[in-house]
């Protein structure tokens, strides 16, 4: 489903509301994360806090939640040889992300290497997922690209959930894929998919290009990339994601220029409050059927 497709089977699944709109309607939906100076995630405020404004022009606020609403979600490790080492703590980060999801999510997990493959398809029983994480014959290159758009994919084929996200767990430069950046970035884009990544690079420097990829993903779907100092911190991290995702204020507008002319529109989310807030949201869409 588009950004800009029909409210139809958006509305059967979020807002009861929406039946007072025509299906003719064209909605942007953005999910937002935001916290305070501290760092905390701030889940209380209301709709009238938000403002929302296409390339500059403010737009209406037409639906406005701010529930743990189900998700469809993609936990993708990086099964490389250079992994072998802290691949147990990846396990049980990824699991830590699972359990700290909504019970109501469906998760499945996806392995990269020089090839990609998914090793647990969509469920929601967390015994099914502990069980298909563990994958102990870490070998070979780095696919990352490669297997983000094959999580795209599958969550395009697969989803039941208006939410998407997908979260990237990887420890170098990728070498070994065909897919390129813009390609899955726009997908993500078109499909409403936030990217979340976790990188855990020894040497950022020998890690360069992987981080700005991780991060121009990241920036550009409304995720979040994160470089622990340690992997000892990557559980703490995953569940922070979790956390992330769950708490997140889910928004939509109908954008006052309606033309499916295929041109890029740029989104700026901002709160307002008595202190000083920060928000994370996808930085645009195109406008297209």
């Amino acid at each position: 489903m588009t950004p800009l497709r029909g409210i139809a089977s958006l509305a059967a699944a979020l807002w009861l509301q929406a039946s007072a709109f025509h299906a003719e309607t064209r909605l942007v939906v953005l999910h937002a994360t935001v916290r305070n100076g501290r760092g905390e995630l701030v889940t209380n405020l209301d709709r009238a806090a938000f403002t929302v404004y296409e390339n500059g022009t403010r737009q209406p606020i037409v639906l406005f939640r701010r529930d743990d609403i189900p998700a469809s979600l993609g936990i993708l490790i990086d099964n490389s040889g250079s992994m072998r080492a802290v691949r147990a703590r990846v396990e049980a980060a990824a699991l830590a992300f699972a359990r700290a999801s909504n019970p109501q999510d469906e998760v499945f997990v996806l392995n990269f290497a020089d090839k990609v493959h998914v090793d647990v398809p969509f469920t929601s029983d967390r015994a099914v997922l502990e069980a298909g994480i563990a994958r102990v014959d870490s070998i070979g290159g780095t696919a990352m690209r490669d297997a983000v758009e094959a999580g795209e994919a599958y969550l395009d084929q697969h989803a039941i959930r208006e939410r998407k996200a997908l979260l990237v767990i990887t420890d170098g430069n990728d070498n070994a894929s065909t897919a390129p950046l813009d390609r899955i970035r726009d997908t993500a884009e078109r499909h409403d998919i936030v990217i979340y990544a976790i990188g855990l690079f020894d040497d950022p420097a020998r890690a360069a290009t992987a981080h700005r990829e991780l991060d121009h993903l990241a920036d550009r779907t409304g995720g979040i990339a994160y470089y622990p100092a340690s992997v000892e911190a990557v559980d703490e991290v995953a569940l922070d994601i979790a956390r992330q995702i769950r708490q997140q204020y889910t928004l939509a507008y109908t954008p006052a220029n309606q033309a499916l002319d295929g041109s890029y529109r740029a989104i700026r989310l901002t709160v307002a409050g008595a202190e000083r807030f920060s928000v994370r949201t996808r930085a645009g869409y195109r406008a297209r059927e």
